[in-house]
């Protein structure tokens, strides 16, 4: 226990993390098979940690037991694939304080390493800035591992913390960082300038990788990641060694094929995936799987930047 009395967990890096998205199984039960085995095939890609029950996770459809039974599934496949110090992140934010809390400590006990914590959203007009930023010091006081604030307007009805709001909330000792899917780089440079020396800034979407990184951020969580994680895992380490015309025109790749999902959500990825590596199309109802010609249209959309992606791994 830290002195704070949080569990002591692997320490989240500078790097690339995954979003992983959630395998269901023709009944829509839960696929931890596929689970364990997509976390392995990222972890061997290189990338620095793995998410779960994100916005690509589906985290909305899932009860709380299978919230738990897919974070201890992929804890379990890194660790079985040899990488016992690669960070796992889940997902926990929920419309009030006490369930994001037991969500946390679920997190937790499943062998997550830190909580990813979306703002809550559902009552916005009934919550003012004093009982938003008390939610989250709240959940960081209770949570047994570390908490990441998520600031990702788009599911969270329009709610958009800005860089003061962070900033303030950066002071808890066990608020270790955020992920920045609004895209707004001004806002993720004050971040990265203003937070302590060991705050973690991730941008949110690969499609803005260099400028993250030119802005001070320490990485990214990237859900097109599920597909291209050696091309985005490439582009940071071009960045890093001073090749930035090559990076450059990785960028402007990996950006391509971000505007997949952008456009199309959460289930062209799963639709990629099941086209290039013939797993993980199935959503939950609501949502579907695309139709043929669709998935065909998403499969063309992601040649590019799998061609490049099946180039790195010939090359590894």
């Amino acid at each position: 226990m830290t002195a704070n009395g949080t569990t002591k967990r692997n320490p989240l890096l500078q790097g690339m993390y995954v979003p992983t998205v959630a395998f269901f199984k023709p009944d829509e039960e839960v696929d931890l098979a596929t689970t364990e085995k997509h976390a392995a095939y990222l972890a061997r890609s290189g990338v620095t940690g793995l998410v779960v029950q994100g916005s690509n996770g589906e985290a909305v459809h899932l009860d709380r037991e299978e919230r738990k039974a897919i974070t201890a599934a992929t804890r379990h496949a890194v660790d079985a694939a040899g990488y016992p110090a690669m960070p796992v992140i889940a997902g926990t934010g929920a419309s009030s304080t006490r369930e994001t809390i037991q969500l946390s400590k679920d997190a937790g006990a499943s062998g997550a390493d830190a909580v990813l914590v979306l703002p809550p959203s559902y009552y916005k007009g009934a919550v003012n800035t004093e009982a938003l930023h008390a939610h989250f010091l709240a959940v960081a006081d209770a949570s047994p591992v570390p908490v990441l604030i998520y600031n990702f307007p788009g599911a969270a009805s329009g709610l958009d913390l800005s860089s003061d709001d962070i900033l303030a909330l950066s002071k808890h000792p066990n608020i270790i960082g955020c992920k920045l899917t609004c895209g707004n780089t001004g806002k993720l440079a004050r971040i990265a300038a203003g937070s302590k020396p060991e705050f973690l800034t991730f941008g949110g979407s690969a499609d803005f990788t260099l400028q993250t990184l030119i802005a001070g951020g320490d990485g990214i969580i990237a859900g097109t990641a599920n597909l291209i994680p050696r091309s985005c895992v490439r582009l940071m380490e071009l960045y890093r060694s001073g090749k930035l015309e090559e990076a450059q025109k990785l960028q402007a790749v990996v950006a391509r094929a971000d505007w997949v999902p952008i456009n199309r959500g959460f289930v062209a990825v799963k639709s990629g995936l099941q086209s290039y590596l013939g797993y993980g199309a199935l959503p939950r109802r609501p949502c579907v799987v695309p139709s043929d010609a669709t998935a065909a249209t998403i499969q063309e959309e992601f040649r590019e930047s799998m061609e490049t992606e099946r180039a790195l791994e010939k090359s590894a």
